[in-house]
């Protein structure tokens, strides 16, 4: 599995990831939901760099010109609901890909262990496409784990993105791990080392679904 660290090279990413970071910038959820798409849309500029093209040939008022198109067939998926604003950025630049959605939650079973369900997902066939699964937050690789694996009862993509926009250095190492390692590809924004006891980041960020939405019951 390739990994790929974008915070190890200086760019205007570091901006967005700064705000959506502090506590005084969180303050603002329109804002916090613009930045984690203005993320998506790097990422998604930065993934369609590792795609393969075609030649088409356009006519303009003056002649023609032969321009490379992305030839890969896209679909972005989500995890809901901390994923929306995110998937929205990559939406943006693969203006036509498919899109698909997954209900991932923890259900706790005490204050500080839960499990992970799926109750709903939404695919095109993804067979032989190009799968680009988005989820802002990359806490422990159990939950990516399983929507992975939910996503593959809809067809086998030929290559798979991985973005999130936080992840912790153990979540990098279980999804390393536990999910193939040819045609994937991680990309994060930042890794950050450890988990609380509630296995939230550390810093992290805090619950990018409320922060972008609202507290939930």
């Amino acid at each position: 599995m390739d990994i790929i660290n974008l915070s190890e090279q200086n760019s205007i990413l570091n901006h967005y990831l700064k705000e959506i970071r502090s506590v005084e910038w969180q303050k603002d959820s329109m804002r916090f939901r613009r930045n984690l798409e203005r993320i998506g849309e790097i990422m998604a500029y930065e993934i369609s760099k590792t795609l393969d093209y075609q030649s088409e040939e356009v006519e303009t008022p003056l002649g023609f010109s032969s321009i490379p198109q992305v030839s890969d067939q896209v679909v972005i998926s989500t995890i809901l609901r901390a994923g929306l604003p995110f998937h929205n950025g990559f939406l943006n630049y693969f203006d036509r890909a498919g899109n698909a959605f997954v209900s991932a939650y923890r259900k706790y079973k005490d204050a500080l262990k839960f499990d992970i369900f799926i109750e709903y997902i939404a695919s095109p066939d993804l067979n032989g496409k190009t799968l680009i699964i988005n989820d802002p937050m990359l806490a422990t690789g159990s939950s990516m784990e399983l929507t992975y694996g939910a996503l593959l009862t809809k067809g086998k993509p030929a290559k798979v993105h991985i973005a999130t926009i936080i992840a912790s250095q153990q979540a990098v190492d279980y999804v390393a791990k536990h999910l193939p390692q040819e045609n994937i590809s991680l990309w994060v924004a930042a890794i950050d080392p450890g988990l609380n006891d509630h296995s939230y980041i550390v810093p992290g960020l805090g619950d990018a679904g409320d922060l972008a939405f609202g507290e939930k019951v």
